[in-house]
Protein backbone atom coordinates (compact mmCIF):
# COMPACT_ATOMS: atom_id res chain seq x y z
CA UNK A 1 0.00 0.00 0.00
CA UNK A 2 1.09 3.25 -0.96
CA UNK A 3 1.60 5.68 2.05
CA UNK A 4 -0.17 9.57 1.42
CA UNK A 5 2.00 12.22 2.38
CA UNK A 6 0.07 15.36 4.04
CA UNK A 7 1.12 18.78 2.78
CA UNK A 8 0.54 20.14 6.22
CA UNK A 9 3.13 17.50 7.74
CA UNK A 10 5.73 18.01 5.06
CA UNK A 11 5.76 21.77 5.71
CA UNK A 12 5.86 21.13 9.67
CA UNK A 13 8.97 19.35 9.16
CA UNK A 14 11.76 21.21 10.23
CA UNK A 15 14.65 21.10 7.65
CA UNK A 16 17.50 23.98 7.95
CA UNK A 17 21.09 23.72 7.33
CA UNK A 18 23.97 22.78 9.28
CA UNK A 19 25.63 25.69 11.72
CA UNK A 20 28.70 25.64 10.00
CA UNK A 21 27.10 26.70 6.27
CA UNK A 22 24.76 29.46 8.09
CA UNK A 23 27.61 31.31 9.68
CA UNK A 24 29.29 32.74 6.91
CA UNK A 25 25.97 33.47 5.20
CA UNK A 26 24.44 35.29 8.22
CA UNK A 27 27.88 37.55 8.12
CA UNK A 28 27.93 37.89 4.48
CA UNK A 29 23.83 38.85 5.25
CA UNK A 30 25.00 41.43 7.77
CA UNK A 31 27.98 43.06 6.16
CA UNK A 32 25.29 43.39 2.84
CA UNK A 33 23.06 45.13 5.49
CA UNK A 34 25.69 47.86 6.40
CA UNK A 35 26.67 48.73 3.11
CA UNK A 36 23.29 49.10 1.95
CA UNK A 37 22.65 51.42 5.18
CA UNK A 38 25.60 53.56 3.87
CA UNK A 39 24.57 53.55 0.74
CA UNK A 40 21.19 54.83 1.34
CA UNK A 41 22.81 57.48 3.68
CA UNK A 42 24.73 58.57 0.71
CA UNK A 43 21.50 58.63 -1.45
CA UNK A 44 20.11 60.99 1.29
CA UNK A 45 22.91 63.72 1.03
CA UNK A 46 22.85 63.37 -2.89
CA UNK A 47 19.39 64.34 -2.82
CA UNK A 48 18.81 67.79 -3.91
CA UNK A 49 15.69 68.97 -1.40
CA UNK A 50 18.26 68.19 1.52
CA UNK A 51 20.33 70.87 0.54
CA UNK A 52 19.72 73.95 2.52
CA UNK A 53 20.38 76.32 0.02
CA UNK A 54 17.68 75.30 -2.15
CA UNK A 55 15.55 77.05 0.30
CA UNK A 56 17.00 80.40 -0.63
CA UNK A 57 17.50 79.80 -4.13
CA UNK A 58 16.29 81.39 -6.82
CA UNK A 59 16.92 78.74 -9.64
CA UNK A 60 15.38 78.93 -13.09
CA UNK A 61 12.77 76.51 -13.31
CA UNK A 62 14.60 74.02 -15.69
CA UNK A 63 17.14 73.99 -12.23
CA UNK A 64 13.72 73.27 -10.20
CA UNK A 65 12.74 70.83 -12.45
CA UNK A 66 16.43 68.97 -12.29
CA UNK A 67 15.93 69.13 -8.57
CA UNK A 68 12.73 67.67 -8.33
CA UNK A 69 14.17 64.36 -11.19
CA UNK A 70 17.15 64.18 -8.22
CA UNK A 71 14.63 63.88 -5.61
CA UNK A 72 12.53 61.55 -7.10
CA UNK A 73 15.36 59.81 -8.27
CA UNK A 74 16.75 59.32 -4.75
CA UNK A 75 13.03 58.69 -3.44
CA UNK A 76 13.32 55.68 -5.91
CA UNK A 77 16.64 54.36 -4.81
CA UNK A 78 15.60 54.91 -1.04
CA UNK A 79 12.80 52.97 -1.49
CA UNK A 80 14.72 49.92 -2.94
CA UNK A 81 17.19 49.69 -0.80
CA UNK A 82 14.58 49.83 2.23
CA UNK A 83 12.86 47.13 0.53
CA UNK A 84 16.37 44.90 0.09
CA UNK A 85 17.32 45.44 3.44
CA UNK A 86 14.01 44.24 5.03
CA UNK A 87 14.49 41.40 2.88
CA UNK A 88 18.01 40.54 4.20
CA UNK A 89 17.09 41.53 7.81
CA UNK A 90 14.21 38.20 7.57
CA UNK A 91 16.93 36.44 6.18
CA UNK A 92 19.18 36.77 9.01
CA UNK A 93 16.02 36.25 11.67
CA UNK A 94 15.21 33.07 9.68
CA UNK A 95 18.80 31.77 10.18
CA UNK A 96 18.13 32.89 14.01
CA UNK A 97 15.23 30.37 14.42
CA UNK A 98 16.91 27.82 11.96
CA UNK A 99 14.64 28.11 9.24
CA UNK A 100 17.10 29.61 6.06
CA UNK A 101 17.11 27.59 3.22
CA UNK A 102 13.57 25.84 3.82
CA UNK A 103 10.81 27.01 1.63
CA UNK A 104 8.28 29.02 3.52
CA UNK A 105 5.25 27.44 1.60
CA UNK A 106 5.86 23.69 0.78
CA UNK A 107 8.85 23.10 4.04
CA UNK A 108 11.37 21.66 1.12
CA UNK A 109 15.03 22.98 0.69
CA UNK A 110 15.51 25.57 -1.68
CA UNK A 111 18.47 25.12 -4.00
CA UNK A 112 21.74 26.33 -2.71
CA UNK A 113 22.38 27.80 -6.15
CA UNK A 114 19.26 30.11 -5.35
CA UNK A 115 20.20 31.34 -1.99
CA UNK A 116 23.64 32.16 -3.35
CA UNK A 117 22.20 34.32 -5.95
CA UNK A 118 19.43 35.73 -4.03
CA UNK A 119 20.35 34.94 -0.18
CA UNK A 120 17.05 36.73 1.09
CA UNK A 121 15.03 34.11 -1.02
CA UNK A 122 11.99 32.44 0.93
CA UNK A 123 10.33 30.15 -1.76
CA UNK A 124 12.05 27.18 -3.82
CA UNK A 125 11.91 27.53 -7.49
CA UNK A 126 8.47 25.54 -7.44
CA UNK A 127 6.27 27.64 -4.99
CA UNK A 128 7.96 30.73 -6.89
CA UNK A 129 6.60 29.62 -10.21
CA UNK A 130 2.95 28.83 -8.77
CA UNK A 131 2.94 32.41 -7.06
CA UNK A 132 3.34 33.68 -10.04
CA UNK A 133 0.54 32.10 -11.97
Amino acid sequence: MKKKTNKKTKKNNKMSLPFKVLKPVARFLSQEVKRLERRKQSIATEDPFNDTRRISDNAASDTDIAEQVGHERAKALEKQLNRKIIQLKKALSRIKIGRYGSCEKCGGFIDTDRLMIMPEATLCIKCEKKKEK
